[in-house]
């Protein structure tokens, strides 16, 4: 398999040793409030390429850190008068729950920067050694950009161009530089309290550490987490194209100073935006959208092929016709799905030529499915391939054995479970059926206009019916 390396700017194959698992990483949520489907954009690219790995049977460790400590995490819960930490931890379990509900489950270990005060601590006293780190008086200690000559070389911005950065860059006006970030940030504490391992003062959570009382900067977590789990060095890192810069210039910077070692990671993967209605998402354009709202009207199937319908790499353009396409589409897969369920109860018998057709269906898919997965993860035509696919068994389904629908089913059901779509288990309801068995009566006595009229009530119930070779075949609506 090849991936896009964002550091070198090309497709790279990614390097695997036979009992030796891939270390993934991928930058988690700051957890202050609901999820959006901006964080569904990256956490489903991300995990569609765990789960297509694993398919390869890859051994995979899937490493995701949670910032629960931070200042939008302080800010908010000021707002709401409660422990920070408290807070940020009902939003992580918001979050966590919001992941199982779109099918994000494969993470093998999250990792709160809280757990790991330690570490950053032992990292931030590596970089005071080795001269990257410096003290700014009653603010705490901060990287010095000048100090890594290759800083920017992610991103393609230089030292100078990092003066004009804003994006949670604070602005401290002591730092040598303007582009220089936080690795500590002081906390004063009162006298009665320097006893104390942590204390919250003001709404600030504070640890009593050898670098003072203080709490950690943002990037300085995520290098801390990856080497206490990974090491200096792993195979994959993956994130957002807005942390390009300065995030992953920042831990780029901490680990490779601290470490010496080059490179800190082989391939850096990022996701594109999300935009709606061609605008950026915002809560001021009130065009915001938290998974749970999408839920409440959507599948999780359908927000999952939405994101898989573009590129990883690419911007996604939601509106409301895309959705419905997506609606669509996942009506076209389990479909077929059902359709060969059906196929498979009916104990059709086989032609030598419709066999060969079969067979040629099926390698056909299975070759342009992994090819397009291979190619830097390329959802979109694998997409191609899957309707191509489900197209061609549609023109054969009623006229397969019940051994070849059985496996047409397990080749569809292995595709949408990497893309993580799951198929529909239910069972047709009595009242359906006895519809059903009607509406044949009364087209055997060539009754049709009964017979249409029942087809609408069954419709109008939730289900469809297609008149077959082998008989009514009835399956649930998509929702």
């Amino acid at each position: 398999m090849k991936l896009f390396n964002t550091l070198s700017g090309q497709k790279e194959l990614v390097e695997t040793t036979k009992g030796k698992p891939l270390q993934f990483f991928v930058c988690g949520p700051t957890v202050f409030d609901y999820s959006h489907i901006g964080h569904a954009r990256t956490y489903i690219a991300f995990d569609i390429f765990v789960r297509y790995m694993r398919s390869k049977k890859q051994k995979i460790v899937y490493l995701q850190n949670i910032t629960d400590v931070d200042d939008k995490i302080i800010d908010r819960a000021k707002l709401f008068n409660e422990h920070p930490l408290h807070y940020a931890h009902k939003f992580e379990t918001f979050y966590k729950k919001d992941m199982e509900s779109i099918g994000c489950t494969s993470v093998t270990r999250y990792a709160r920067a809280t757990d790991h005060i330690k570490e950053i601590i032992k990292q931030i006293q590596t970089l005071i050694l080795k001269g990257n780190a410096y003290f700014v008086e009653d603010e705490g200690y901060y990287f010095d950009i000048t100090s890594f000559p290759d800083y920017g070389k992610l991103s393609r911005r230089t030292a100078l161009q990092a003066e004009d950065a804003v994006t949670r860059i604070d602005e401290q006006i002591k730092k040598k530089n303007k582009g220089d970030f936080a690795l500590w940030k002081y906390v004063s504490i009162p006298k009665h309290e320097h006893k104390k391992k942590f204390t919250i003062i003001d709404g600030e959570p504070a640890w009593n550490t050898p670098l003072g009382w203080g709490r950690p900067g943002w990037h300085i977590e995520d290098t801390a987490i990856t080497e206490r789990w990974f090491g200096p060095q792993y195979d994959i890192h993956g994130g957002g194209g807005d942390l390009k810069f300065p995030h992953h210039e920042a831990e780029i910077a901490q680990q490779e100073s601290a470490s010496g070692k080059v490179p800190f990671v082989k391939i850096w993967l990022h996701t594109g935006s999300l935009r709606i209605n061609g605008e950026k998402m915002s809560k001021s354009l009130k065009n915001f959208l938290t998974i749970r709202d999408f839920l409440s009207q959507y599948s999780k199937n359908v927000l999952r092929i939405i994101i898989a319908m573009y590129h990883y790499r690419t911007p996604v353009q939601w509106s409301d016709t895309l959705v419905e396409q997506a609606v669509q589409t996942i009506d076209s897969f389990l479909g077929t799905y059902d359709a060969l369920s059906f196929s498979e109860s009916a104990h059709i018998k086989q032609t030598q030529n419709i066999k060969k057709q079969w067979e040629e269906i099926e390698k056909t898919f299975k070759e342009k499915f992994e090819t397009a997965m291979d190619d830097d993860l390329n959802t979109p035509e694998a997409i191609a391939a899957l309707f191509e696919y489900t197209t061609m068994i549609k023109t054969i389904v009623w006229k397969i054995s019940k051994s070849s629908s059985k496996k047409s089913k397990q080749t569809l059901a292995k595709a949408l479970e990497i893309l993580g779509i799951d198929v529909q288990k239910y069972k047709i309801p009595q009242i359906i059926n006895k519809l059903v068995k009607q509406r044949e009566l009364y087209r055997g006595n060539k009754q049709f206009t009964h017979a249409d009229a029942l087809r609408n009530q069954i419709d109008e119930l939730g289900y469809t019916i297609e008149d077959t070779p082998i008989g009514p075949f009835v399956r649930k609506k998509v929702s």
